[in-house]
């Protein structure tokens, strides 16, 4: 079983936590994040650090530590904000950013337009490459598996969109 959840979460003094009527709300120098948290879960907050406690000392089911990573999460969403890079390969992949849309050109007969989500920053400083920035976790990841599903990468070749950090396990093709 992990003990994640007994450790506590250091926050810098940029950083202005509350926890009422079992909302969480972190307001740091990128933005302001809340969350519902869990009525079996308390939160004590000291000068430098949070500490998520069981209201039952007998309740330590999985969630607790889910409980953590999930207020983890929002404070270093609104103090450092996440990235994800995205990679093209193929033969005629481009991406674009034009006001609030993506334009994924993919080898298909038409352009994808993506519409970004308001609270996510999209930047593509090459062709090939989409970058990613947002302080919620949770909606970045999404964003970028949407955006990766339009071409997913084929392991014959390696066309497709994938991670920047993923490894494309290669097959070998048929043989005469």
């Amino acid at each position: 079983m992990s003990r994640v959840a007994n450790n506590p979460i250091k926050i810098s003094k940029e950083v202005e936590c509350t926890f009422r009527d079992g909302i969480f709300s972190a307001k740091g120098k990128l933005g302001q994040m809340q969350t519902t948290v869990n009525a079996n879960y308390k939160i004590n907050i000291n000068n430098d650090e949070i500490k998520v406690m069981p209201n039952i000392e007998s309740n330590k089911d999985p969630n607790w530590g889910t409980t953590r990573a999930i207020i983890a999460n929002i404070i270093n969403g609104v103090t450092k904000g996440f990235t994800k890079t995205l990679e093209l390969n193929g033969t005629g992949y481009r991406a674009s950013v034009s006001g609030s849309k993506l334009k994924l050109e993919l080898g298909y007969s038409h352009d994808i337009n993506f519409d970004i989500p308001a609270d996510i920053k999209i930047e593509c400083p090459k062709q090939n490459l989409i970058k990613l920035f947002s302080i919620n976790k949770e909606k970045l990841g999404a964003a970028a598996a949407k955006i990766r599903s339009f071409r997913k990468p084929e392991p014959f070749k390696g066309k497709g969109i994938k991670y920047i950090d993923e490894y494309i396990f290669r097959k070998e093709g048929k043989k005469k």
